[in-house]
């Protein structure tokens, strides 16, 4: 990678998307020796309230840790993206869930993945989103390597649920690359 990186992954408090931006500043930052600084925004409603957190990356030091020209956002809920979908470039890469995402500004480069549905019939648990996320992030971007996100990924996976997570990112990464009519 090089110059600079500005990621959004937004949902409601309780999809676990938060662990979505931790695990990609730790991949830029610990397998491809990249600057990067991670920033979680939680509102008054933690459950069920709107958050994200946005994930800058550099290969020089970062020294307003702010965004202010999101490249890549996943949406996983409407009062989410209502409430942060703004500062994007004109070609964002926007990954939305369509189940729960109806309304989004076509001037981007929208896609369409079941985020929320395939965590929940693949993985049978919802613990899982943050893999499934990062698999699509990686699919859609270069912007760090698939096995940078999944060492990331397993470094901070709890024990006992490192196959799992392997997995879960796996079927992010396929699903995001079948839209973009690419096979693994």
């Amino acid at each position: 990678m090089s110059g600079h990186y500005e990621a959004r992954f937004a949902a409601v408090g309780g999809q676990g998307i938060l662990l979505a931006g931790d695990v990609l500043a730790e991949a830029a930052i610990n397998y491809e020796g990249l600057y990067a600084a991670d920033s979680p925004t939680y509102t008054a409603q933690v459950r069920g309230g709107p958050t994200k957190v946005d994930v800058i990356i550099d290969n020089k030091r970062i020294e307003f840790p702010r965004t202010t020209a999101i490249d890549f956002m996943l949406c996983l809920a409407q009062r989410s993206w209502d409430r942060f979908a703004k500062d994007l470039k004109d070609d964002c890469i926007v990954l939305i869930d369509p189940s729960l995402v109806h309304e989004v500004d076509e001037k981007y480069r929208v896609y369409r993945l079941p985020v929320i549905e395939i965590t929940k019939k693949k993985m049978r648990k919802m613990v899982f989103t943050s893999a499934v996320s990062l698999g699509a992030m990686a699919g859609l971007t270069n912007i760090v390597k698939p096995e940078s996100l999944r060492k990331a990924l397993l470094k901070k996976a709890p024990r006992g649920t490192e196959d799992a997570n392997k997995k879960a990112f796996q079927l992010g990464y396929d699903a995001a690359l079948e839209l973009l009519g690419k096979s693994g």
